[in-house]
């Protein structure tokens, strides 16, 4: 189920009143039923494959929670019976995720090796990927690593871990949530107090911000992103430059849209989601970018893979080799693609650069005397982080490494400077009138993120602080405008937000 459908519209307020209405002892059991219900709309049978996560990992975490309790077991003993069970649990649950996610892609890897060997070609499985798979593994993966290194207790009641790992609004696409802040609240669910109106208009200004950002921003530049990547060999450097820039603005406001829109339906509930997005593009550099991009998948992977394999406590070439297997992991958990495998490492090289140029950059700015505070400096850093950002977008939006080879060849090769002036931008995928609701859209976001940045405010948490007349013209705006100008329409499919496929 889509949250930008009519069920979702349907679904969500029924969820609601009914949660308000049970009694408290139940009501944490109606919200996994509706979860599980929300997650079978996509495919009933895949629901299997999230029962069997959540067992696994409720068993071993369980099983470690009962072992780290025995005083009469000795240390090394109980150290590696809990490291076993800790592998096991990993080795099931990573090798479903492999299985589902990355057998097609392992073929066709090991394929042409095959050829050259004079070997038979192993045939494609053709697997449907179940959505949101990634993000649940994770999640319930983090779980069994907390109560391993003894960060939580586990938990006794399956029904009430299954929620965790199942929350509806940030089940297929995140953020990726920890057992400490998520599921201590599901422990003391019947404890919240239900009605709160502060807090329900609060996510609701929220999830009609994230609505903004998906129907009427991130739809419409799929658009023209769609239009540029599939004909991109009949444009040139101005054309391609459009698609990139545009697909830069499409997957923050598709995905932030999602996160957006799921931390404002648990705020409803009750419930509050990890901050997964701060105003990425105004980023100073990488690193603060991934600090503010994806914060959920970001901080996981750097306290259960970066950290434990030494972090940044090594030699330079350790710290180095580390980023490098981070930011490698993290392509490939994006996608089963070389694409996205080469889209992590250049951020894992943007990183190391980063980190080498730094002190040769603070010893010029003082020889120079740099106002590094200055607002010309710093929007200067902020441009080429975007452009840095933007041109590791291109392998990850591209469907194979030759197509994002020849892109950027053909952007860097051709030019057509003219094509900013002779209306051309007017007929990649959008008209006119839709170029304008775009940048109208793009007008609203960037002051939204600037209040952001400089106020360090959520839009909801901002509004309530102003005049009344001008908090409802600005909520209505919003609303009217998702209704008038959201991009639906005869040949457009909203079927997916992007991370769904992850």
């Amino acid at each position: 189920m889509l949250f930008n459908s009519i069920d979702f519209l349907l679904f969500f307020p029924i969820v609601l009143l009914i949660y308000f209405v049970m009694p408290y002892k139940c009501r944490y059991i109606w919200l996994l039923i509706s979860s599980y219900y929300f997650y079978m709309c996509w495919n009933p049978v895949y629901i299997v494959l999230l029962i069997i996560s959540t067992v696994i990992t409720f068993i071993c975490g369980r099983l470690l929670g009962s072992i780290k309790d025995k005083k009469e077991m000795e240390r090394p003993k109980q150290e590696l019976v809990m490291k076993l069970l800790l592998a096991f649990s990993f080795a099931l649950n990573i090798g479903i995720l492999v299985y589902f996610k990355y057998t097609d892609f392992i073929i066709d890897s090991l394929n042409p090796l095959l050829g050259v060997l004079h070997l038979k070609s192993l045939p494609d499985f053709d697997i449907l990927l179940p959505v949101g798979i990634s993000f649940y593994t994770f999640q319930a993966l983090g779980y069994t690593i907390d109560v391993y290194r003894g960060k939580i207790k586990a938990e006794k009641n399956i029904l009430k871990y299954a929620l965790f790992v199942s929350f509806f609004p940030q089940l297929v696409a995140g953020p990726i949530e920890r057992s400490e802040s998520l599921l201590n609240q599901i422990r003391e669910e019947a404890t919240h107090k239900l009605w709160n109106y502060r807090r329900i208009t609060s996510g609701l200004i929220m999830m009609l911000w994230g609505f903004f950002m998906k129907v009427v921003i991130a739809d419409r530049a799929a658009a023209l992103v769609d239009h540029v990547f599939a004909s991109y060999e009949q444009y040139q450097m101005v054309g391609l430059m459009a698609g990139a820039l545009a697909f830069a603005v499409q997957i923050y406001c598709d995905f932030g849209g999602y996160s957006t829109i799921a931390i404002g339906a648990a705020k409803v509930l009750g419930f509050e989601l990890m901050e997964n997005f701060n105003t990425p593009y105004f980023s100073k550099s990488i690193t603060e970018f991934w600090r503010r991009w994806h914060i959920s998948l970001s901080t996981w992977f750097r306290d259960y893979l970066y950290i434990p394999l030494g972090g940044s406590r090594c030699g330079k070439w350790k710290r180095y080799r580390n980023i490098m297997i981070t930011f490698g992991v993290s392509g490939l958990w994006h996608g089963a693609d070389w694409t996205y495998l080469v889209w992590g490492c250049l951020h894992g090289i943007y990183q190391i650069v980063e980190k080498e140029i730094t002190p040769i950059v603070d010893k010029i700015n003082i020889k120079c005397r740099t106002r590094t505070n200055s607002l010309g400096y710093r929007l200067f850093r902020v441009f080429i982080t975007f452009i840095l950002v933007d041109f590791a977008w291109i392998f990850f939006r591209a469907d194979s490494m030759y197509q994002a080879v020849h892109y950027i060849q053909r952007m860097f090769m051709y030019h057509d400077w003219w094509s900013l002036f002779d209306q051309s931008l007017y007929h990649m995928g959008l008209d006119m009138q839709q170029i304008h609701i775009l940048f109208l859209g793009l007008t609203v976001l960037m002051a939204v993120d600037l209040i952001r940045y400089k106020k360090g405010e959520i839009i909801s948490a901002f509004l309530e602080r102003q005049w009344i007349v001008f908090r409802w013209s600005v909520l209505i705006f919003l609303l009217f405008t998702c209704i008038i100008f959201g991009y639906y329409g005869p040949g457009f499919d909203s079927a997916q937000f992007i991370y769904f496929q992850f």
